[in-house]
């Protein structure tokens, strides 16, 4: 589509953009910095991992080992 595009339409196109952008609601990032580490901090009791997988749980671990000797 952009090679379709002439070099006039693609800036403004970018142009457009960046107005959109400008528009957008920004937070400092004390505020939201916090919210994250607050949110990590309250799933860090549920994410596995962290915490791990319980080995009854896990369809990853090995059934048996093989020893070739």
């Amino acid at each position: 589509m952009a090679q379709d595009l002439s070099e006039r339409e693609l800036l403004r196109m970018e142009v457009e953009q960046l107005k959109k952008e400008v528009r957008s609601p920004r937070d400092p990032i004390s505020k939201t910095g916090k919210e994250i580490k607050d949110y990590v901090e309250a799933q860090a009791g549920t994410d596995p991992l962290l915490k791990g997988i319980p080995d009854d749980k896990n369809p990853f671990k090995e059934k048996a080992t093989c020893v070739i000797s």
